[in-house]
């Protein structure tokens, strides 16, 4: 009997741990944007979405799922643990600057982030940069989404766990914007 109670105590201990593992893993691939907040004022448009678990189920219910696009959404979002976007749309060049993001691109640089796109295009002034934040299990837990041009700046955090397939279903979804993550969608170029 008492071998038995004893077994019990010692997976309530384990449910804990397990719990606290994951609620720390989340908290590791969610980013602070508050640095971005004084930006609001120089932009000319603003969109900043802050999702939380709670807030995407409650989204989630607004999503079909019998328009099979939408039930797709659902499930991805159902697992996710927050969705946090700023977009700041500038009306001229200059009104910000590389350093104004160097804060996020500091916290990608922790351990268990991984950069896995890089795009820079010196003509336009564009760069996007797509880091990862992997579990010790080697499964995406994370994703930033960093977008410069010299007049706009995109930030998505997303935060839980990622399926890279469906990623690019919550294009236009929940204020992130269409980013031509599937690039097989993508047009060719005249």
């Amino acid at each position: 009997m008492e071998a038995v109670k004893s077994a019990k105590r010692m997976m309530a201990l384990a449910a804990f741990l397990l719990a606290g593992f994951a609620a720390a893993q989340a908290q590791d691939a969610r980013l602070q944007f508050s640095q971005l907040d004084r930006l609001a004022s120089k932009a000319d448009n603003v969109v900043e979405v802050s999702l939380d678990k709670n807030l995407l189920q409650v989204a989630a219910k607004f999503l079909s799922d019998k328009n099979p696009q939408e039930a797709a959404v659902k499930d991805l979002v159902s697992k996710l643990e927050g969705v946090y976007v700023r977009v700041f749309e500038f009306d001229k060049s200059g009104e910000y600057s590389l350093n104004d993001v160097e804060p996020i691109r500091s916290q990608v640089n922790a351990p268990g982030w991984s950069k896995i796109v890089g795009v820079m295009s010196k003509r336009e002034g564009q760069k996007v940069d797509v880091h990862l934040r992997m579990t010790n299990g080697g499964l995406i837990h994370g994703l930033l989404i960093l977008a410069t041009q010299p007049r706009e700046l995109v930030v998505v955090n997303i935060v839980g766990p990622i399926d890279l397939e469906k990623l690019s279903q919550l294009e236009g979804q929940f204020g992130i914007p269409k980013l031509d993550l599937d690039k097989s969608k993508a047009k060719p170029r005249q």
